[in-house]
């Protein structure tokens, strides 16, 4: 799947993508065509950069109910001959959630495209787990022969049979359909059920990977063989060797974590990292001023994982270095420096959003932890990055940021996070948003009764509505 066209943070498509708060009030607002144009083709072009994490159906879904938009849009996309040639997940997806969230709050319509889709679609697993969620017995039913006669009466039909029924997400269509009434039709599940049980009991007797026992050597053999052929091994070499090493094989360690062949040298600096060995903070400069691509890669990883004082203490020192390492260091007092740190990691934000750009992946701990340490002078960074980011997540994480450095947040961003796609962002402006604004004590009145709301979302709202709380 190519990356997503995301329109600037100012448009109503733009908003509506990134699934703000704002982007659903600007589409109350807004000529009801324009507004469902931009949400259907939010809903037909899935704007997430990571579709499996980001929160995006239930946003939508609720826009669909206020706007009362029609599904015609999903319906042709759903059915589009499109849908043969392409099979990638990605591409109906969120229709199919947003669908789901639909039929659970009474839309018939969006029922029926569920079964219509899960009968002759090719994403039908995925409406197949809506509608388990929904759909009563009679409707999950009449899709017992449509959906086993995709698996041909075969031995090749009857093992994909088998690993469908063994992985499903949603069980209850394939329990109900095992003691269907139609005798040929649970006696194949059935024995699809018992074949998928065999299957896993095989598995677990079988374990494969690596085996305690070996020798530091073959470790090292190992973890260079998996490089070799394009896999990196490392951490689980790492792990081995935690198994394997014994006290004399410590310089043997040290030597290929000095220099070794990459497979050995990443395995040991891992290892190193991970047991807090004193060499280890030397070790990793080296590696990272003189190793390959991915030996720095690995060094930098094993950096970051270090708890120790010692660690703390070096990271004050590189934090300042124009290389990942420095980055790393930023990340680390990030996480765990005291506020004496609070300037290097400003620095570290600021130094972030300039060279990357609101979505680079080192804002998340950054963001976190100008936060975690109260800097008050990074309320304008992180509303800039709250403004223009379009991961849903690391905007949550900038609203907790602002939440605990900016006096404004709960009249300002805190009042439109009540609307945010992501349920953890809402929770958070279920605690702060202030009630003097009439739609802040509608939309928290509006969450306490919606059964499609998070129950940490309504316990929060609760504890501001609720008869202990202050009248709002």
């Amino acid at each position: 799947m190519f990356d997503p066209v995301i329109a600037p943070s100012g448009t109503l498509l733009g908003l509506l993508q990134r699934g703000r708060g704002d982007g659903t009030l600007h589409a109350l607002t807004a000529p009801r065509a324009e507004a469902l144009a931009a949400l259907n083709h939010c809903v037909l072009s899935d704007p997430r950069h990571d579709w499996q994490v980001e929160n995006r159906s239930l946003y939508y879904a609720r826009l669909y109910l206020d706007l009362s938009g029609g599904l015609d849009e999903i319906e042709r996309h759903l059915f589009d001959a499109e849908d043969v040639l392409d099979d990638c997940e990605s591409r109906t997806g969120l229709a199919l959630a947003v669908l789901g969230h639909l039929a659970s709050y009474g839309r018939r319509d969006a029922l029926e495209l569920l079964r219509g889709y899960a009968a002759s679609g090719t994403n039908w697993a995925w409406a197949l787990d809506e509608l388990a969620l929904r759909d009563d017995d009679a409707g999950l039913r009449a899709l017992a022969e449509p959906v086993l006669a995709r698996f041909p009466a075969d031995p090749e039909g009857e093992a994909a049979l088998t690993a469908q029924v063994r992985d499903a997400f949603e069980p209850r269509p394939w329990r109900l359909w095992a003691d269907d009434p139609r005798p040929a039709i649970a006696a194949r599940v059935r024995a699809a059920q018992e074949q998928g049980s065999f299957d896993r009991w095989q598995r677990q007797m079988r374990p494969a990977g690596p085996r305690p026992g070996w020798s530091v050597r073959a470790v090292f053999e190992w973890a260079q063989q998996g490089l070799d052929r394009g896999a990196a091994l490392h951490v689980p070499a790492a792990r081995c060797l935690t198994a394997v090493a014994a006290t004399e094989d410590q310089p043997e360690i040290v030597e290929a974590a000095r220099g070794g062949g990459d497979g050995a040298r990443c395995t040991a600096l891992r290892y190193l990292a991970d047991s807090n060995d004193p060499d280890a903070l030397a070790l990793i400069e080296a590696a990272v001023g003189d190793g390959t691509a991915a030996v720095a890669e690995a060094a930098v990883d094993a950096f970051e994982r270090m708890r120790s004082v010692a660690a703390v203490d070096r990271a004050r020192g590189w934090a300042h270095r124009p290389d990942a390492l420095g980055a790393a260091a930023g990340r680390m007092l990030a996480c765990r420096g005291g506020t004496k740190d609070s300037e290097l990691v400003l620095g570290a934000l600021r130094e972030a959003v300039r060279g990357e750009g609101p979505d680079a992946p080192t804002l998340w701990t950054l963001v976190d932890g100008a936060g975690r340490l109260g800097i008050v002078c990074a309320a304008p960074v992180l509303r800039h990055i709250y403004r223009e980011t379009a991961s849903s997540h690391l905007r949550g994480r900038a609203a907790r940021a602002l939440a605990a450095t900016d006096p404004s947040f709960p009249a300002g961003f805190a009042v439109e996070c009540l609307w945010d796609c992501e349920e953890s962002t809402r929770e958070v402006a279920a605690r702060h948003a202030e009630t003097g604004d009439a739609r802040v004590v509608d939309q928290l009145r509006r969450l306490a009764s919606d059964p499609a709301e998070e129950a940490e979302v309504q316990t929060a709202v609760r504890s501001r509505i609720g008869p202990d709380a202050p009248a709002v």
